[in-house]
């Protein structure tokens, strides 16, 4: 059938203990503490640092309270992880936001989160990344004057495609892609750190004086500000999609993110106040890619190294996000929410092409019809609404059944903070500056209903559906997964 059956029971305490029940295999655990917090790392250190900061600085108007952002946003994604590990104990299955809802609110919340999640967050989010590399590595043809729009969404649908086939090709190929272009956005950061501490003890501090002279006050202003700053921490929330891969992962989880975010956070401060320090920040507002004005005014005629360590930085970002958007897609077609086709495996090189290929599709599409500020707008909001749901179910959980066995339990006054945060977040540039594709974006989501009772409540699978996944398992030659046995 087109649409998995999956047997109703007690969730929360077949997924408490996955050995129980119907779900008797597990994955290996093989991911450990040094590979967790490359993990969290190199997903969240992406296009955001390099793309975000002059954005951030538009809707806050000056530095000082910029940076105030920035820190705040590293703040809300420390807590927000730390919340999510006490979920991660609870719930140990791999999914993250999914599998959470799934076992708290049930299987309707769920479907909505894998509907919008598998054909708007993730495709907008590899949208977005895609997008701020080709703007880095067009902008060395562009001196004096901001890349044709045309350039740049080609180029980033060329890296769609690139990605596409690595990844359809061979895992192997794709983690090894992924490790090398991690250093290389770790190399390109520090090169700006240093280079910024050596102006500031050369004397460079204009930028900083009279630092929140101008700030900007309305709520919706400060909801985009934080948009954009939290985009460059998107990823706090990855390792909750592998839980059942972690070495003892109630120890793992909540180490692993007390060590990554925290070190991501200093280096995005120190970062900042390096753009700060060689830019005005009317020069960084009017620069279309920040760090490559950077590079021209620190390094000279070595700058082009911060555009191709960029470029490498945000096609390894783009990468990992490639790597990684089948997994959803994956849980939900074994839970019966998403058709088998998505979960599906090459038979010879057992790479989830249907998944890539599918969200290589959207992603196209997103690219021709969006910017970059826009695009990572729309997906915050729709982020930051599932995250909000995800803590009030940890809330739930905490009150109403504080006995279920956890190793780790975070303060309650942490999730209310972030559940706090996300309903502004969430409300804010409604109320403030209202847009009509937010209210798209609401009319989408729940018209995940129309598929939902047919499909997946009364279990309706039209012939015609099986007959076209048939047709493409044949095409493209794959076949259902299952579990790994070890």
């Amino acid at each position: 059938s087109t649409m998995r059956e999956r047997k109703a029971t007690d969730p929360l305490r077949s997924s408490t203990d996955l050995t129980e029940g119907k779900e008797k295999l597990r994955l290996k655990q093989e991911v450990g503490l040094i590979s967790s917090v490359s993990l969290i790392a190199g997903t969240m250190i992406g296009s955001g640092i390099f793309m975000s900061p002059e954005w951030v600085l538009h809707h806050m108007g000056n530095p000082a309270s910029s940076l105030l952002i920035w820190a705040a946003c590293g703040l809300l994604a420390t807590f927000g992880a730390l919340s999510y590990a006490e979920l991660g104990t609870i719930i140990k299955e791999s999914g993250g936001e999914y599998i959470y809802i799934l076992r708290i609110f049930g299987s309707f919340p769920a479907f909505l989160f894998a509907y919008t999640s598998v054909i708007l967050v993730r495709p907008a989010g590899l949208a977005a990344v895609c997008l701020s590399f080709a703007e880095y590595a067009i902008a060395p043809f562009y001196p004096g004057c901001s890349s044709p729009q045309v350039a740049i969404k080609c180029t980033a649908a060329a890296c769609i495609l690139i990605l596409t086939i690595i990844n359809c090709l061979n895992v192997r190929l794709a983690t090894s892609v992924m490790n090398i272009f991690t250093a290389a956005k770790l190399l390109a950061l520090l090169v700006i750190v240093v280079g910024g501490l050596v102006l500031l003890a050369k004397g460079q501090t204009q930028s900083f004086q009279n630092g929140f002279q101008g700030t900007t006050a309305g709520i919706g202003a400060v909801g985009v500000a934080f948009y954009q700053g939290l985009w460059s921490y998107d990823g706090w929330n990855n390792l909750n999609y592998v839980t059942e891969e972690l070495k003892k992962p109630e120890v793992t989880l909540p180490r692993a993110l007390m060590i990554a975010i925290p070190l991501v956070t200093c280096l995005y401060l120190l970062v900042n106040v390096s753009y700060l320090a060689a830019m005005t920040p009317s020069e960084l507002l009017s620069s279309g890619a920040v760090a490559v004005t950077w590079g021209d005014k620190v390094l000279g005629s070595w700058a082009w190294l911060i555009s191709l360590s960029v470029a490498l930085s945000t096609f390894g970002s783009s990468n990992g996000t490639f790597f990684s958007g089948g997994r959803v897609c994956y849980i939900a077609a074994r839970e019966g929410h998403m058709p088998d086709i998505l979960s599906m495996a090459h038979v010879r090189r057992l790479t989830p092409s249907p998944a890539l290929l599918f969200t290589s599709a959207m992603s196209l599409i997103m690219i021709i019809s969006g910017s970059f500020t826009s695009i990572v707008n729309f997906f915050s909001f729709m982020a930051w609404l599932f995250y909000g749901m995800t803590i009030s179910g940890l809330l739930y959980l905490k009150i109403k059944k504080p006995e279920l066995p956890r190793s780790y339990k975070v303060p309650i006054i942490i999730p209310i903070i972030v559940l706090m945060a996300a309903v502004y977040l969430v409300l804010a540039p409604i109320i403030d500056q209202p847009q009509i594709e937010i209210l798209y974006i609401v009319l989408f989501i729940f018209s995940g209903i129309i598929f939902y009772f047919p499909l997946v409540r009364f279990k309706y699978h039209p012939r015609f559906l099986q007959r076209v996944t048939l047709h493409l398992q044949l095409l493209l030659e794959v076949a259902p997964t299952t579990r790994d046995a070890n």
